[in-house]
């Protein structure tokens, strides 16, 4: 991801402590960037017209009135506004409202601290290849889908992939998507050990973040390399 992807974050919940947690997450997220806080409705309303975020961490209890319902506010469908909801609301009705207003997640309260993290990096990944893509094919959808769509706890069964780690081995292919990048490539950029970089970087090609393929040159044997997905990727 480049500088001018950065996601801008509104956080609406009125809970202090859940705020602060919230905060010091988004702030600790590469390319996220908090641009205010709310704890109403009405401020809600106020700062989505004014700085128009990206991702909205959102609560549905709140003082004056329910978060669902910024969802159908027209200032709120001016921009492309994504939202993550934060709730203890656990009725279906409410539920399936912002499943059916395109909410990107549902995390009910209390919160699990790795499992919002999980969904921040999720959207992260599925920001940046939308952002990414011009036109699709059925692989690219597929792949936007099963980011959106990933269960938290089959994630935590991929034991020894950290979020922070897997950050810093994708972060070269973000910046330069159509650049093909070699363990040594990614070693010499992360200083991490080549088993870890291969391990991440084979995890991250199961997962339909990379591809791989046989770099052939005119002496010795073949090089893996590995391409960030993309159009151009893809159809090769």
């Amino acid at each position: 991801m480049h500088q001018s992807d950065v996601i801008d974050v509104l956080i609406v919940e009125d809970e202090s402590n859940l705020r602060q947690l919230y905060q010091e997450l988004i702030t600790n997220t590469p390319w996220m960037r908090l641009v205010g806080t709310a704890s109403t409705l009405h401020s809600a309303r106020r700062l989505n017209a004014e700085y128009q975020p990206t991702l909205i961490l959102l609560d549905n209890y709140l003082p004056d009135g329910q978060g669902i319902t910024l969802l159908n506010q027209p200032e709120f469908k001016r921009h492309n506004c994504f939202v993550i909801f934060i709730t203890a609301a656990t009725d279906m009705d409410t539920c399936s409202q912002a499943i059916q207003s395109g909410a990107f997640d549902y995390i009910l309260k209390p919160v699990s601290w790795k499992r919002l993290n999980h969904t921040l990096r999720r959207f992260m990944q599925f920001y940046g290849q939308q952002r990414l893509w011009k036109v699709v094919d059925q692989q690219c959808v597929d792949s936007l889908y099963s980011l959106q769509y990933s269960n938290f706890h089959g994630a935590q069964e991929n034991k020894g992939i950290e979020d922070n780690t897997m950050q810093r081995v994708i972060e070269p292919f973000q910046q330069a998507p159509e650049q093909a990048f070699s363990i040594d490539d990614i070693m010499e950029v992360t200083r991490l050990s080549k088993t870890t970089i291969r391990r991440y970087l084979e995890y991250a090609v199961d997962n339909k973040l990379l591809h791989a393929e046989k770099l052939y040159g005119k002496v010795g044997q073949p090089r893996r390399v590995y391409c960030w997905i993309n159009e151009s990727t893809i159809d090769s």
